[in-house]
C-alpha cells in the first residue's frame, strides 16, 4: 500500500508538471536543456568554461535528462527523479519484511508532503538533492562514511545539503568518518573539475548568488512586498532576465541585498557554535543532530534573499531525520513536522497556479505568502530554541549520555 501511495503522488505530481497550469515546469523544460546545449553545442559548459548559479555536479542529472534527446527532456527528467525518490523511500522503510509502524508514518508523511507541495517537489534540480539528503540521513547512524559521501554530493549539485553535513560534523561522535566521506567525494569533484578546465568557476556558485537581489518569495523581501501593495516608497516588482527571476525593487533594498548574504553567513556560524557548545556540555548525539540540523537548513532557508519555492522542499529531510530519531530519545519533532506540511501547502498555493495573482500583487496572495514566510520564521524558532533548551538544562538533554547515534537508531 505504501509503494501504491508512491506511484499515486509521483504519477499526479508527473501529470501537473506535464500538463498542469502555471507552467511548473519551466526551468526543466527551458532552462536545464538550454544550459546543457551550450556544452554539447556550442563548446561553453556552465560551471566549466562559465560561472554558474549552481555547483559543477548539478550538471549530471541535467545531462542524464537529455539521454533521449530535447523532445522528451521532461518525460526523462520525471523518470530520473521518481527512480530516485523510490531509492529514498526504500531507505526509509528498510528491508525487513514488515515495516516498522514509525518508518510507514514517515513515508506516508513525506508522500504527503510532496502532495501538498505541489509540482515543484519534482520539477526542480532540489527533488535530487532531496533525495539524496534523505538516504544519507537514514544512513548517517550505521554508515557515516557513506552519508558523508552522499550529502558532499548534494552539496555540489545544490550548496545546501552542505547544512546537514555541518550538523553531522558537530554533533556526530564519528565525525572523521563523516568526514572522510565528504573529503573524497569533495577532491574528486575539484580535480576533475580542474581537469575539464574548470579553474574559478568551481565555486562561482557562492559568487553568483551574491550578486542576486531580494526575490518576491522570500522572508527577506516581504515588506517591500507589501510596500508595493500600499504603493508607497517607490516598491515595485520587477523581472531579472539575468537571472530568471522576479524581484522586489524600493528605497533599501540594494543595501537589504548586499547585507544578507554575511547577515546568512553569521547566523550559520552562530548556530553551529551553539552546537558545538552542546557538544562540549555532553549533550547526546540522539538530541543534538534533528535539532541542529533542522537549525542550519532553517537558517539558509529563512536568512536568504533567494525564495524559490523549491526551498521549501529542503524542510523535509532534518524533519524525517528527526522522526527517525525521536523514538530514541531524540526530542519530539511532531510540531516541526506539522509546520511542514502547513509550509508545503502554503507554498503550493501561491506558486504555480496563482503565482501571477502574487506578481500582481493580489493582497490575498500577499498575504498567503507572509503567513507562509512566518511559518519558516516559527520553524527556525522552535529549532534555535530547543537548540539553547539542550544548552540551559544539562539533565533533559541528556547530557553525558552514554548512548550512541547508532545504538539510538537501529536498537
Amino acid at each position: 500500500m505504501l509503494w501504491v501511495l508512491f506511484a499515486l503522488v509521483h504519477a499526479w505530481l508527473g501529470i501537473l508538471n506535464l500538463i498542469g497550469p502555471g507552467q511548473p515546469f519551466g526551468d526543466v523544460l527551458y532552462v536545464y536543456p538550454f544550459w546543457v546545449e551550450r556544452g554539447l553545442v556550442d563548446g561553453q559548459w556552465v560551471g566549466i568554461d562559465t560561472s554558474w548559479v549552481y555547483p559543477l555536479l548539478a550538471l549530471v542529472p541535467m545531462l542524464v535528462a537529455y539521454a533521449a534527446g530535447p523532445e522528451w527532456y521532461g518525460t526523462v527528467w520525471l523518470g530520473m527523479v521518481t527512480a530516485l525518490h523510490a531509492a529514498a523511500f526504500l531507505a526509509l522503510l528498510g528491508a525487513r519484511a514488515i515495516v516498522p509502524a514509525s518508518r510507514a508514518a514517515i513515508a506516508a508523511g513525506w508522500m504527503l508532503f510532496l502532495l501538498l507541495l505541489g509540482p515543484i517537489a519534482l520539477g526542480r534540480i532540489d527533488a535530487v538533492t532531496v533525495a539524496l539528503g534523505i538516504v544519507a540521513v537514514v544512513l548517517l547512524p550505521d554508515h557515516p562514511r557513506w552519508a558523508g559521501a552522499l550529502l558532499a554530493v548534494g552539496a555540489w549539485v545544490k550548496v545546501w545539503p552542505a547544512a546537514l553535513l555541518v550538523a553531522a560534523l558537530v554533533a556526530v561522535r564519528r565525525r572523521v568518518s563523516v568526514l572522510v566521506g565528504a573529503v573524497v567525494v569533495s577532491l574528486a569533484v575539484v580535480g576533475v573539475g580542474l581537469v575539464l578546465g574548470a579553474g574559478a568557476a568551481l565555486f562561482s556558485a557562492v559568487t553568483e548568488q551574491s550578486a542576486r537581489g531580494l526575490q518576491v518569495e522570500s522572508p527577506v523581501a516581504t515588506p517591500w512586498l507589501w510596500a508595493a501593495v500600499a504603493g508607497q516608497g517607490g516598491a515595485q516588482v520587477a523581472y531579472d532576465p539575468a537571472l530568471l527571476t522576479f524581484q522586489v525593487l524600493g528605497a533599501g533594498t540594494d543595501l537589504t541585498a548586499a547585507l544578507t548574504t554575511p547577515v546568512l553567513a553569521l547566523v550559520v556560524i552562530a548556530v553551529a557554535v551553539l552546537g558545538v557548545l552542546a557538544v562540549r556540555r555532553g549533550v547526546s548525539e540522539v538530541r543534538l543532530l534533528p535539532v541542529l540540523a533542522l537549525a542550519l537548513v532553517m537558517s539558509l532557508v529563512l536568512v536568504n534573499k533567494v525564495g524559490s519555492p523549491q526551498l521549501a522542499s529542503w524542510v523535509v529531510v532534518p524533519v524525517i531525520l528527526g522522526l527517525l530519531l525521536q523514538r530514541r530519545g531524540g526530542e519530539s519533532f511532531v510540531v516541526p513536522a506539522v509546520l511542514a506540511l502547513a509550509i508545503a501547502a502554503s507554498t503550493q498555493v501561491v506558486y504555480p497556479v496563482l503565482y501571477e495573482r502574487l506578481l500582481a500583487l493580489d493582497p490575498a496572495l500577499v498575504l498567503v505568502l507572509t503567513v507562509r514566510n512566518l511559518l519558516y520564521l516559527a520553524l527556525w524558532a522552535w529549532a534555535v530554541s530547543r537548540l539553547a533548551g539542550l544548552l540551559r538544562d544539562p539533565r533533559r538533554s541528556g547530557a553525558n549520555d552514554s548512548r550512541k547515534l547508532t545504538e539510538g537508531a537501529s536498537s
